[in-house]
């Protein structure tokens, strides 16, 4: 199987969508979770480890190249506060080898797809003078995400993708944290960072996106990307300007559009076919733009229209641009 580096260079890869609000269409009581701790969607690789095969089914079925583990809140702090802290490495050992297998299943043998390490935020902000989201030290993000890493890579996955990032300093410590586990076991592993933006352009505490690739597109990263917060058309200016780079791959994984409250809950309303065709317009203008896929409020109807628009797209004429650092 080719890697998925090269896999990039020469087309269009597809990630799947949402992970959260599949697991809350199975509508999960307190007690399908570990320790009747309902909402620790992570926990369910160990009481339902099938529902997240079936979730990871349907966004394959579709024809997505691309799953995530489902490990967004696997890091060390994280998973602390549900008492498996000490279990970070199995833990995402475990999610990366669920992944893998539905994988390897024969019904997905007819293209190459990778597994790639979800690893979200701690839920600190360690750029932050908040004495509550910024009490935890830089040394103290990045160990959290060392095991984590560790267990993702000895699990198999193809990328490690640090995503919904915040803080652009614990993107940092989160590169720092990869690379080490990288160094740690001896195998080479992609690394996407991702940042998150608003509809302004800015991560949470104000940084834009020229600062945020400024920081870390030196540190050896394979793939710089923007996922959720805005849907796609908020993230024109930021792409087009990533484009202009002529450097990293880029990723673009957005919401189904900004969300609206509704009865005190996000919905996000863009159409799998409106979503489509911004990507498109993405993919059509910015020849960096190398993968998309699909943030909250998006499902396997979502990823089943991008599957058809990029089949189109390569059956017109595209081929191999050479893009791909990899370094």
């Amino acid at each position: 199987m080719i890697s998925f580096l090269e896999a990039i260079a020469s087309r269009i890869l597809l990630f799947d969508g949402a992970m959260g609000t599949e697991i809350q269409r199975l509508n999960p009581q307190p007690t399908d979770f570990p320790g009747n701790r309902d909402g620790f969607n992570d926990g369910l690789i160990l009481t339902n480890p099938d529902w997240i095969k079936q979730i990871h089914r349907s966004y394959l079925k579709v024809g997505a190249d691309c799953i995530e583990t489902n490990t967004f809140g696997s890091n060390y702090l994280k998973l602390a506060e549900y008492s498996f802290g000490d279990s970070t490495l199995e833990f995402n050992k475990k999610a990366a080898d669920i992944a893998r297998e539905v994988c390897k299943e024969p019904q997905f043998e007819d293209t190459p797809r990778y597994v790639i390490g979800s690893m979200g935020p701690t839920g600190f902000l360690p750029s932050s003078e908040d004495p509550d989201l910024g009490q935890k030290t830089p040394d103290q993000i990045k160990e959290a995400f060392l095991p984590q890493a560790e267990g993702l890579i000895l699990g198999g996955v193809d990328a490690l993708l640090i995503e919904t990032s915040q803080d652009i300093l614990e993107v940092k410590l989160a590169i720092e944290a990869c690379h080490d586990a990288i160094d740690n076991l001896g195998k080479k592993v992609p690394i996407i960072a991702n940042v998150t933006l608003d509809q302004y352009g800015k991560m949470l505490l104000g940084t834009n996106i020229q600062a945020a690739y400024t920081v870390v597109s030196d540190m050896h990263i394979d793939v710089f990307g923007l996922n959720c917060s805005t849907g796609p058309v908020e993230m024109t200016p930021s792409v087009r300007w990533l484009d202009q780079q002529e450097d990293l791959p880029i990723l673009v994984v957005p919401n189904a559009g900004m969300p609206y409250n509704e009865g005190g809950k996000a919905v996000y309303k863009m159409t799998p076919a409106e979503m489509t065709q911004k990507l498109k317009e993405f993919i059509e203008n910015y020849k960096r733009v190398r993968v998309i896929g699909g943030c909250c409020g998006t499902n396997p109807l979502h990823i089943a229209e991008m599957r058809k628009m990029i089949d189109s797209y390569h059956v017109s004429g595209i081929t191999d641009t050479g893009i791909g650092r990899g370094d």
